[in-house]
């Protein structure tokens, strides 16, 4: 229990106790310098003042003896007198030193014997004053026989009584000197018992005080070097409640925190330089496979590059496509007039033919009639003999030209026949064809629209491609920047690790107990299997990329997509 009083209510007790000592030995002091003081004061104004009244007063008697003396002796009036008036004097002297004396404190001796010398010296004063007459008279030997007489008896009476006075004034300070020394005596020794009890007490309170204090301290400054050390298994046991109990407690609960704190640090660092190594290797092979991805990438970029511009050539193509499509259109509307002109002249044709076969048969028939007439005519020259050998010859030209023209003529009829059949078969297909050729046109005008919508398309496929190459531009731009920042936590991972392996060195100058060796934990390692895969080698763009027939109908969106980790072996999502 006593373990438990505090440091402060200990040196609250001492210094209380201390200050009681130092109380009492000052009353004591205080007490006997009050009764010295008395005692002083009593000796002077009790004994030294009423001595020296009293010694005065002696003198003063004395003196006006031998003044009565010198009235009696002298034998001289003028001495008489002037010894006279002198002794007046000094009875007025004596009168104020013995006032003097009376106001003192006397005790009931001293007042006894007072009150006889004041008798005892009026006796004698008249016993003198008759001896001062009878000098004063000139009776000198009278005056002499009452001084050696009466007056000298009355004296000595008075003179007795006074030095009684003295005496017991004498006895008085001696008394009162032996109550000071006593008393004096009595207060050294209680104050140098006190004085002695104090200290005694002092020193055994400040011994246990002392151990009290610096034992639980040295403790305490033990526990703190071990600490300082890096010893970490003292082992503190707290016996109190008290400042140095708290003390030890925080030390204990120090040390403790400290052993955790090692124990947990130094698990971390093992953990840690694990950690890093692992990150180490794994960034640098994220570090090669960044660089791979941004070679890719730059061949991707490439390849888009190639794709923008062929995008951008069919959009072209297909806005010329689709111009010509517009002008095929107009055309085909021309093509659909001039048929159906052609249908009519094909009509008009037909017609026509059919009177040139009406004129062929004519001709025919002429050329028929010619050759009768030629024949008739050769007949006829014939029969004229020589006369008309010549327009035989005549004759047989005309029917040569004639059965000539005959046989045109029956060709001719013969074409112009087939002529109108084909005419006739003609005009049936540009019938038909003037059908299709609407058909065609409708089918133009379709192809129009369609190749608006295709120009349509493949601007946008162009602007997609542009943004999805912008795209593929700033993923190199990024992949760069991630190979250039995986390089750094490479490093830092590096850094990482050796500061690690210093922090476990600096660690390890704290020794801990068996019991509070904490087993690092191994880290625990994810079963998902790394999104990091090598990089394919890719052939070039132009056979990489697949158009689809469709493109033009999903366009990219304005910012770039951010792949998706899961979304291939062959991508790493940043």
């Amino acid at each position: 229990m006593l373990k438990d009083i505090s440091i402060k209510s200990r040196l609250i007790f001492v210094i209380s106790l201390l200050s009681i000592l130092l109380i009492g030995v000052g009353s004591l002091g205080i007490y006997g310098l009050n009764q010295s003081n008395d005692s002083a004061k009593n000796l002077y104004e009790d004994r030294m003042i009423p001595l020296g009244d009293l010694a005065f007063v002696v003198d003063r008697v004395q003196r006006i003896r031998l003044n009565t003396a010198m009235t009696a002796y002298s034998r001289n009036a003028e001495i008489v007198k002037e010894y006279s008036a002198l002794n007046d004097t000094r009875d007025a002297e004596i009168a104020k030193a013995w006032q003097k004396y009376l106001s003192t404190e006397m005790t009931t001796e001293g007042k006894a014997l007072t009150g006889n010398f004041e008798q005892q010296w009026k006796i004698y004063v008249e016993s003198r004053n008759r001896t001062v007459a009878s000098a004063a008279s000139g009776d000198y030997d009278a005056a002499i026989a009452n001084l050696t007489g009466d007056a000298s008896s009355k004296f000595n009476t008075a003179h007795t009584t006074l030095f009684s006075l003295l005496d017991l004034q004498r006895t008085g300070a001696e008394n009162d000197y032996a109550q000071t020394q006593n008393n004096y005596e009595n207060i050294f020794m209680i104050s140098s018992t006190v004085i002695a009890f104090g200290v005694l007490l002092a020193v055994i309170i400040g011994f246990l005080l002392i151990r009290a204090i610096i034992n639980p301290l040295s403790e305490a400054v033990a526990v703190a070097n071990a600490v300082a050390s890096g010893d970490l298994t003292s082992h503190i046991e707290v016996n109190s409640n008290n400042e140095t109990g708290l003390l030890l407690q925080a030390l204990k609960t120090m040390n403790d925190n400290l052993v955790d704190l090692v124990s947990k640090v130094r698990m971390g660092t093992d953990q840690i330089t694990t950690a890093s190594s692992e990150i180490a290797t794994g960034n640098s092979d994220l570090s090669q496979r960044t660089e791979e991805q941004a070679s890719s990438l730059e061949e991707t970029a490439s390849s888009m590059e190639e794709l923008t511009s062929t995008v951008r050539q069919n959009a072209d193509n297909a806005r010329q496509a689709n111009q010509l499509a517009a002008g095929a259109s107009e055309v085909a509307v021309k093509g659909g007039t001039v048929v159906g002109q052609v249908v009519q002249t094909m009509s008009s044709i037909n017609e026509s033919s059919k009177k040139i076969v009406d004129i062929i048969s004519v001709i025919d028939g002429i050329a028929f009639q010619t050759n009768i007439l030629a024949l008739n005519a050769a007949v006829e020259a014939a029969r004229a003999g020589e006369q008309g050998r010549g327009f035989a010859v005549v004759a047989t030209e005309v029917r040569t030209l004639a059965q000539r023209s005959a046989a045109a003529a029956k060709e001719i009829k013969e074409l112009i026949s087939d002529s109108v059949d084909k005419v006739e078969d003609g005009t049936r297909l540009v019938d038909e064809a003037g059908a299709t050729m609407d058909e065609i046109v409708i089918a133009v005008k379709r192809v129009t629209d369609i190749m608006s919508e295709i120009s349509a398309a493949s601007q946008e496929q162009s602007s997609g491609i542009e943004q999805v190459n912008q795209a593929v531009t700033q993923m190199d731009e990024v992949t760069q920047q991630n190979a250039a920042l995986v390089e750094e936590a490479a490093a830092a991972a590096e850094s990482m690790q050796d500061q690690a392996h210093a922090l476990k060195q600096a660690v390890m100058i704290f020794k801990l107990s068996n019991s509070n060796q904490i087993a690092a934990t191994p880290i625990k390692r994810s079963n998902r299997p790394s999104s990091i895969a090598k990089l394919p080698n890719r052939g070039p763009a132009a056979k990489r990329i697949a158009m689809n027939s469709n493109a033009g109908s999903s366009l990219l969106p304005d910012q770039p997509r951010k792949l998706a980790a899961g979304g291939g072996d062959d991508w790493e999502e940043f």
